[in-house]
């Protein structure tokens, strides 16, 4: 492609990103709706339980949410472009079982971190390939992945729990620092640079474009294959960053954790304002909707209110979020 094909972000025509241009203003009401759902929330729990407004169960709350955000705010990214990422748990229980060996055989902590996040991005790296390359749909791409990978974690490991971690390591999980968990202060360093790389550069634009109409993103210059690929890197990454943290907070490195959190991941995001058929979607509503989510957990928890009802909330949740994004792009 010669430079006369470059375009720069502010060269792709409005009609490209037409539906990215949304999230500034619904996705922003879409917040405000949120954060005053999880207020009436709270507020209900708070009178109902006499243990929810306390420090203690708000520490636990914001350790709860802190992993499910982190996959959340990677899947956000690929579902933008129209795609899906169904592996996020898998690479999660593989990746704890990684920076578990990696630890077990000596290297420091610091350094089996650093190469578990590379293997976590040659993951998405592998899944961009199979869409990009071989045209396999992502749905399908990522699914055989979550098999796969969850495998080759028990085939490591011969079905076995690793454990004795250095304390530093474990210690983390439950420090915090002005009275804020260390695992959520990591959610936060996570946000805002997601955020200013999807609302504030020009390779937020080209996602938003990719996920509106790929092939007109392509003709006004975007590079959509690095796209892909960056979109796909970015959520194995963030995934294998939430094994890390997993292992940490556990005590214990299994292949199967992590088991069925796509689908919260996906729900989170949704529940936060992206839009499964693509191009609509924020850095912030996912975390929104994974603090919503934890909350019904843990407010179902504390009334003794049977599991099973919290996924019929969240699932019930998801349905009526994606009717009313689908009416709303019906009425446009």
């Amino acid at each position: 492609m010669s430079h006369k094909d470059v375009a720069s972000a502010a060269d792709i025509p409005s009609t490209t990103v037409r539906r990215g241009a949304v999230p500034a203003r619904f996705g922003f009401l879409r917040g405000l709706s949120l954060a005053g759902l999880l207020l009436v929330m709270w507020a209900a729990l708070s009178v109902t339980t006499d243990t929810f407004l306390t420090h203690t169960n708000f520490v636990n709350l914001a350790r709860q949410a802190s992993i499910w955000s982190i996959i959340a705010i990677g899947q956000t990214f690929v579902i933008i472009t129209g795609g899906i990422d169904l592996s996020v748990g898998a690479v999660i229980g593989f990746t704890g079982v990684v920076v578990a060996m990696l630890m077990q055989a000596g290297l420091p902590i610091w350094l089996s971190i650093a190469l578990t996040l590379l293997v976590g991005a040659a993951i998405g790296t592998f899944h961009a390939f199979g869409v990009l390359r071989l045209g396999l749909p992502p749905f399908i791409m990522t699914l055989a992945t979550l098999t796969s990978v969850r495998g080759i974690g028990f085939i490591m490991t011969n079905g076995a729990p690793l454990s004795g971690f250095p304390d530093p390591f474990t210690d983390f999980s439950v420090g915090s620092f002005l009275g804020i968990p260390l695992l959520f202060w990591v959610v936060i360093a996570v946000a805002i640079p997601a955020y200013l790389l999807l609302h504030h550069t020009s390779y937020g634009r080209y996602i938003f474009a990719t996920g509106s109409n790929r092939e007109a993103a392509r003709l006004s210059g975007v590079n959509v294959t690095a796209t892909i690929y960056l979109v796909y890197i970015i959520s194995s990454t963030l995934a294998a960053l939430a094994g890390v943290l997993t292992a940490s907070r556990i005590g214990v490195a299994i292949a199967g954790t992590g088991e069925g959190w796509e689908l919260q991941s996906i729900a989170a995001s949704v529940i936060g304002g992206t839009s499964l058929f693509g191009a609509i979607g924020t850095a912030y509503g996912p975390l929104l909707g994974a603090m919503l989510i934890s909350t019904i957990n843990n407010g179902a928890n504390l009334v003794n209110i049977n599991s099973f009802w919290q996924q019929v909330i969240t699932g019930g949740l998801i349905i009526l979020i994606v009717f009313i994004d689908q009416s709303r792009r019906k009425g446009r």
